[in-house]
């Protein structure tokens, strides 16, 4: 049976067990050498060899001309890319591809020139409007020069007239769009429109002898610049001048001998409410207190143009000592000062202040002895801190004798204060008590109220205030730097009582007191003291202290079981 060269050969038992050439067969059985033999006029394979099958080729999409230029076949070549074996070797010349701006902007096949016409050289264009003659005297071509300002060296100038029909990158002067190395040239300035004033615009200017000069709007640059120079030159002097005059106002003293204030007479007819609020408020302030974490607030009053301000002690005694305290004013239009003590005294509970503050108003100052009660008097102050509160009463009692003491402060005062229903709270103190002609004649110093758990209570219609009298007599005192003196009788006493009458028993009178020189001894009683009955020895510490050493005062006392009066001049305090 014969092979196709398909299927390989049979290997049975009956096979030749050697080969042809004469070799055993692995097997031990003999090859039959006819059985593989290529049959007689077969020079080929015995069957046509199958060709493998070939797979189908999608065109895909037609390539763009850009491609088939980078990619498709040279001109001048018909066979394929690859040398075949044994052909001598070909040197193709490969033109190297444009660039991609070269294909997206390039000059289409067959266009040897610009894509449009071009206007001749020199040919009127139209403009919207004429730039300002500042601009084309400065940017312009030159008078009488007729030649552009730049061209390539050896050029000739441009005539007027079309340019050459040749090739952009030829003769024609070069695209500055596509050449950064063109030549740039400036047109001749526009006609000026009609009724255009060549002059009028114009920054940059010739003087007669042809020099250019700028001007400022309507102003030269020189007499501009002397302008400019003088403004720094009177700046530099109203500083240097401010500078000074604060410095020499900061270094006035707080004391003066002869402090002046506005004494009136208020015996004049009454007048309303708003009237006195419109002329006080602007004399009274507002005292704020600040040492460390801790403040307090009060009012105050102005007394004298130059600045001092009357107010309690109590209101600034916290800032006395403290080197970290801070002690400012607020004033009726919302300005705010920094203040000085000038002085203080613990036993009137009275203060001075003073602030480097022009344009003050002082505040009218009356007398306390033209007060009777039942007279309309009109509140000032910060009470709570709310600034400019107003409220009005009348007098309720004169001559209320009064123990200020205690409240964090250094004051131990007794005062026959005017009494008063005007409504006084906290933050009143310093404030000013005025009559119903705005007159000054007290100072708002303390208030009786009910005490309740959570501390002192409101106003309750009984208010206290320090006499002007008295108050202005040792605020003339502390401005002139002099120590405020007060009266005393020089006893150590106590108070008592027999059920019926009230007095005040004398413990203790040294010989040289001034109570012992009068012939007060130990256990008299003093029922009167100039004239006030006194029921305690606050009573008569009120009635001694607002007076002034070497002042003689009547007594009334009871001694021996027989009551009596006699005079004594008042010791210091």
């Amino acid at each position: 049976m014969s092979n196709d060269g398909q299927n390989p050969p049979d290997r049975s038992a009956d096979a030749e067990p050697t080969r042809s050439d004469g070799t055993e067969n692995p097997a031990g059985t003999p090859v039959d050498e006819t059985a593989y033999t290529r049959p007689d006029g077969v020079a080929d394979s015995f069957g046509p060899t199958p060709s493998p099958p070939q797979p189908s080729i999608d065109p895909g999409p037609t390539p763009s001309i850009g491609e088939q230029r980078v990619f498709s076949r040279p001109e001048d070549v018909a066979g394929s890319f690859v040398q075949r074996p044994g052909t001598p070797a070909v040197q193709r010349r490969m033109p190297p591809p444009p660039p991609p701006v070269a294909q997206a902007f390039g000059r289409p096949s067959g266009t040897a020139d610009s894509f449009a016409p071009r206007a001749p050289y020199g040919q009127e264009r139209p403009t919207q409007a004429s730039p300002p003659m500042a601009y084309q005297r400065a940017f312009g071509r030159p008078e009488g020069e007729g030649a552009d300002l730049q061209r390539q060296p050896g050029r000739a100038p441009y005539q007027p007239g079309e340019l050459p029909s040749k090739a952009w990158w030829e003769d024609a002067p070069r695209d500055p769009w596509r050449d950064p190395h063109a030549e740039a040239g400036l047109q001749r300035a526009p006609r000026l429109a009609e009724h255009e004033d060549a002059v009028a615009e114009a920054t940059v200017q010739q003087d007669k002898k042809g020099r250019r000069r700028v001007r400022v709007g309507d102003i030269p640059v020189r007499l501009a610049g002397l302008i400019a120079v003088m403004t720094l030159v009177l700046g530099v002097a109203g500083g240097i001048g401010g500078y000074y005059l604060g410095k020499v106002t900061s270094q006035t003293p707080l004391t003066t001998a002869n402090p002046e204030y506005n004494e009136v007479d208020n015996s004049k007819p009454p007048s309303s409410i708003g009237d006195i609020a419109q002329k006080v408020q602007p004399s009274v302030v507002s005292i704020e207190v600040l040492v460390g974490n801790s403040g307090g607030s009060g009012s105050g009053v102005v007394i004298a143009e130059d600045g001092y301000i009357l107010t309690n002690n109590h209101v600034v005694s916290m800032a006395a000592d403290a080197e970290d305290a801070s002690l400012n004013v607020s004033f009726v239009d919302g300005s705010i000062s920094p203040a000085e003590i000038v002085g203080r005294d613990q036993k009137s509970d009275l203060a001075v202040l003073k602030v480097d503050k022009p344009g003050l108003t002082p505040i009218d100052i009356g007398q306390s002895k033209n007060v009777a009660v039942g007279d309309q008097v009109v509140a000032f102050g910060s009470p709570l801190g709310l600034a400019g509160t107003v409220t009005s009463g009348i007098v309720s009692a004169l001559d209320r004798p009064m123990h200020l003491a205690g409240e964090g402060a250094d004051t131990d005062a007794y005062i026959m204060a005017l009494q008063t229903d005007a409504s006084i709270n906290p933050g009143n103190s310093g404030g000013a008590l005025v009559d119903d002609q705005g007159a000054l004649v007290g100072i708002n110093t303390a208030i009786a109220s009910f005490s309740s758990g959570e501390g002192q209570a409101g106003s309750i219609g009984l208010g206290f205030a320090i006499p002007v009298d008295y108050a202005m007599d040792i605020a003339d005192s502390l401005i002139k730097g002099d120590t405020p003196q007060h009266g005393s009788l020089g006893i150590n006493a106590q108070s008592v009582s027999d059920g019926t009458t009230d007095g005040v028993l004398v413990v203790r009178a040294d010989a040289s007191s001034p109570a012992a020189e009068a012939g007060i001894k130990e256990k008299d009683v003093i029922i009167e003291v100039d004239g006030q009955r006194v029921g305690s020895v606050e009573d008569v510490n009120s009635v001694t202290y607002p007076k002034k050493p070497g002042d003689t005062v009547e007594v009334t006392l009871i001694s021996g079981g027989d009551q009596k009066t006699v005079e004594v001049v008042l010791g210091q305090a």
